[in-house]
């Protein structure tokens, strides 16, 4: 079931979405090339903490720490450690945060130094492909109009739109009612109605689609080994213009 939100409870995800938007960019600011993955993490979950709110994914399923942090041909779900991010090295990171009983989630992928121009066609395509995939994230229009924009997109520009995970409802729960593909036919699905809210999270690689998880249960990496940028948001569905819930 889509739980449709009253406004006071869009209102309470804003307020996550915020501590989320903050979180984002007190990170983008610490990357460089010597930082460790786990110092982000402690940065993180300080500063959720310090704002009032839980970081949503430790713990979440069993994941050990408070965000994700995908380094190259890491998709989704890389684990906090000791290792050392390098000059040319991309890294996506996903933020979730739990504040009076609602969910805020946000990835984005940033450049550490000096990378590729691939790679930076690659980061910013993936975030374009947000972009296009809401402007059909208002009433009237059906789910799978805002994924056929964003495969569209990606795959006029020469990459390719990972199937085996997709964007999904939030609210109360993490992941709830609808899932939302990054790819498919327009015109599908649920039609879209004022106060659904919608995590969409374009996964993009450079290579092939094929993913795989690794054997630490959670890291999803590419199959070919090329890089894959991610970019996500909270955004509510409107009768105009869809609100970004997670921007500051």
């Amino acid at each position: 079931m889509i739980y449709l939100k009253s406004q006071q409870e869009i209102q309470i995800m804003r307020e996550a979405g915020l501590i989320v938007a903050e979180t984002h960019e007190l990170l983008k600011s610490a990357i460089k090339p010597g930082i460790t993955t786990k110092e982000l993490d402690e940065i993180a979950e300080a500063y959720i903490l310090k704002r009032g709110a839980i970081p949503a994914f430790k713990g979440y399923g069993g994941f050990p720490a408070n965000i994700c942090t995908s380094i190259n041909h890491q998709v989704v779900h890389g684990i906090p450690g000791l290792k050392t991010l390098e000059d040319g090295d991309i890294i996506s990171i996903d933020i979730g945060v739990l504040l009076k009983g609602y969910y805020g989630d946000a990835a984005k992928t940033h450049a550490v130094g000096n990378i590729s121009p691939r790679a930076q066609q690659l980061i910013d395509v993936t975030r374009e492909s947000f972009y296009q995939g809401i402007k059909f994230a208002r009433e009237g229009y059906r789910l799978s109009d805002i994924s056929h924009a964003i495969q569209a997109y990606v795959e006029e520009r020469g990459f390719s739109v990972v199937r085996n995970y997709v964007g999904h409802g939030i609210g109360t729960k993490m992941h709830e009612e609808p899932q939302i593909p990054n790819y498919g036919p327009p015109g599908k699905g649920p039609r879209l109605k004022e106060g659904m809210v919608l995590a969409i999270e374009p996964m993009i690689n450079m290579g092939t689609y094929d993913v795989r998880v690794l054997t630490d249960g959670w890291t999803v990496v590419t199959q070919d080994g090329e890089y894959s940028a991610h970019y996500e948001h909270t955004v509510t569905v409107t009768k105009e213009e869809p609100v970004i819930l997670t921007s500051v």
